[in-house]
């Protein structure tokens, strides 16, 4: 994190200071300074600052006019003279947040309203009143919706109630072959819903979801993948804990393979969930749903670690931060997941169906099946609303399984 120390031996920090938007420039490395931004991320935007605002007064611009549009004009400009850094435009972004605060520039336009958003908005709120869908929910609808909308009904809101029984059919027939039969099982729910609430609101004038086919796909048809004690034990001995990174995905890794969380609930963990004194924690689980664990020592002690020599000085309660700037808790578990697949290639394992959180999730059930714990009990741990979820990881167990296998006939083979 940079001081005012650091900042006072800026030569580029002085320069700028000193010019004629030198009040800007204190306030956008103020703001640097709270975000956490280090030695080198500071001295890469003020540069890029700098080279902005200079570039303001070459072409004749004032201040109050700019904008994203005059950020990407300059952008284009600084690019034919070097190479843009990923970082760069985040850079201009900021700045204008900086400028907006202090009532310097207009606020950012509204990006336009499409017919979309506005049919998109009222289903929205049918499914979070009605239904009592989270948000998280609700914005996995979206882009099946969006792309019925612009295919079957594109003159908007005018059209809903003209959508026939074959335009439906002719749909899902176009596209239940894009990708897996699981993708074209969620695309038929999405669809149920959403002829539902027009059919609710009035806006069609017949329940056209009940006509929308089913996608035939067997339940319990997999074998759950998983990775055996010795394979996990490799990936969390594969993280460098001397660093602030590696001390941070060990713990995260510590909490998918032995408390068997998945990535989304990793991912909303907050420091307020954690009771240090009773030694448990509160998941944020599914369907709203909030349970609280038994927080083992290993763990603890892994995320004490963390807390102790990784995680950077921040007011977001998140329990897991970026470790570059700015400092905020994951938007998802996607990221999650991706610190869970750079692991698994980190330590050489591959060749899986699947390279994600879930595997740890799997290995967990899977281990604790082979040592006595019944199916109740680890359907409890890993909070399975249905019994068939943890029925799955009957087909690991083959020697339980042998017990169920009959004679051969005519004797053994």
């Amino acid at each position: 994190m940079i001081s005012e120390d650091i900042l006072g031996r800026s030569r580029l920090f002085q320069r700028l200071k000193t010019g004629a938007h030198g009040h800007i420039v204190e306030l956008y490395a103020a703001r640097l300074a709270r975000e956490g931004f280090a030695r080198h991320g500071t001295w890469r935007c003020l540069n890029v600052v700098g080279g902005f605002l200079d570039w303001i007064e070459r072409s004749q611009l004032k201040l109050a006019h700019l904008d994203e549009r005059v950020a990407e004009r300059y952008l284009e400009h600084r690019g034919k003279k070097q190479c843009l850094q990923p970082g760069d435009r985040a850079a201009l972004k900021r700045f204008l947040v900086v400028l907006r605060e202090s009532d310097m520039i207009a606020p950012a336009p509204q990006p336009p309203i499409t017919p979309e958003d506005r049919i998109f908005a009222g289903f929205s709120n049918y499914l979070r009143q009605e239904r009592g869908l989270t948000p998280r929910s609700i914005i996995t609808h979206q882009p099946v919706i969006r792309r019925f909308l612009r295919e079957v009904c594109p003159a908007g809101a005018s059209d809903l109630g003209k959508i026939s029984r074959e335009d439906v059919t002719l749909y899902i027939e176009r596209h239940a072959g894009d990708r897996s039969a699981a993708s074209a099982k969620k695309m038929c729910w999405s669809l149920r819903a959403f002829l539902r609430y027009l059919y609710h609101c009035g806006l069609q004038p017949a329940d056209l979801a009940a006509g929308v086919p089913s996608i035939r796909r067997w339940r319990l048809s997999n074998l759950p993948t998983y990775l055996s004690a010795a394979q996990v034990q490799k990936v969390l001995d594969g993280c460098d804990r001397t660093s602030a990174l590696g001390r941070r995905d060990y713990a995260i890794l510590m909490m998918l393979a032995r408390l068997g969380l998945r990535a989304g609930e990793v991912a909303t963990l907050t420091l307020d969930d954690i009771s240090w004194q009773s030694g448990e924690i509160l998941i944020h689980a599914k369907g709203r749903q909030r349970a609280r664990m038994p927080l083992p020592q290993d763990v603890g002690t892994a995320i004490v670690a963390y807390l102790k020599d990784g995680r950077p000085t921040s007011p977001c309660r998140h329990l897991f931060l970026r470790t570059l700037a700015p400092h905020v808790g994951f938007a998802s578990g996607c990221a999650i997941t991706m610190i869970a697949k750079a692991a698994l290639k980190r330590s050489g394992i591959d060749g899986y169906a699947h390279h994600g959180a879930h595997l740890f999730r799997h290995s967990l059930a899977t281990e604790l099946l082979r040592s006595g714990a019944s199916l109740s009990e680890i359907g409890q741990l890993l909070r399975h609303e249905s019994h068939d979820t943890t029925r799955i990881y009957a087909k690991v167990d083959i020697e339980s399984l042998r017990t169920l296998s009959l004679p051969w006939p005519g004797g053994v083979q």
